[in-house]
């Protein structure tokens, strides 16, 4: 009976008790559940400093500590060879400047004798340049033929002159200046019965009554004033 006990008490698979040898061995596996335990969160690596006084690290410059380097012979040399080059370039563009400023006063000065010059001869040019008058021989402000004021055609026909007038057969004729041209047999309008002196003056047929220019103030005996 003992024996038969024993054998009863047995455990079988999938029951309690100790496992079998068909039983699978290893850790165990979180369940749907969450059940067992967690991988630990990550951390970044912490970036290690340069050491101190490395080659190729930077150094800063502090205002009132840190010293200047002392320039080298060559850049001493350089430096005095870009100052003396400056001053040579300033020196000739004053100089440059001087010498456009002395010309510029030179054609001025050249320019203005020129249109002195040009200036007085202009003047004397207009002074001695008579103005051209055209004399028309009017009687009774009708313009009549020029021959009628020509001095020797009156004495020929027993005629005179006398104050401007000359008087051919009781009839006065004279000459009218500078009036716009008028046909004959009509009555002129404008002009002056007073001769201009300096005036180049001639009829329309081309009796010359004064020759006129730069001194001249006279008249020819061909006309009245």
């Amino acid at each position: 009976m003992t024996e038969n006990d024993n054998t009863g008490s047995a455990a079988t698979p999938g029951q309690g008790g100790s496992s079998g040898p068909d039983q699978p061995t290893g850790p165990a596996t979180p369940g749907p559940g969450g059940g067992g335990a967690s991988p630990p969160p990550y951390v970044p690596p912490t970036p290690q400093e340069p050491p101190q006084g490395g080659r190729g690290q930077i150094r800063s410059q502090e205002a009132g500590r840190t010293k200047p380097r002392p320039p080298t012979l060559a850049e001493q040399r350089a430096r005095a060879a870009a100052i003396e080059q400056q001053r040579e370039q300033q020196l000739a563009v004053e100089a440059e400047g001087a010498r456009r400023k002395k010309l510029r006063k030179r054609l001025l000065i050249g320019g203005g004798v020129a249109v002195g010059v040009a200036g007085v001869v202009a003047i004397w040019y207009a002074a001695s340049s008579p103005d051209d008058v055209v004399a028309q021989c009017v009687k009774d402000d009708v313009v009549v033929e020029d021959q009628y004021c020509d001095e020797q055609y009156a004495r020929s026909h027993g005629g005179y002159v006398s104050s401007g007038f000359i008087y051919i057969g009781g009839s006065s004729y004279r000459y009218n200046y500078g009036a716009p041209s008028t046909p004959v047999g009509q009555k002129v309008s404008g002009g002056s019965y007073t001769m201009p002196k300096g005036a180049n003056i001639s009829t329309k047929s081309g009796t010359v009554v004064q020759r006129g220019g730069f001194g001249v103030s006279g008249g020819s005996k061909s006309g009245g004033s």
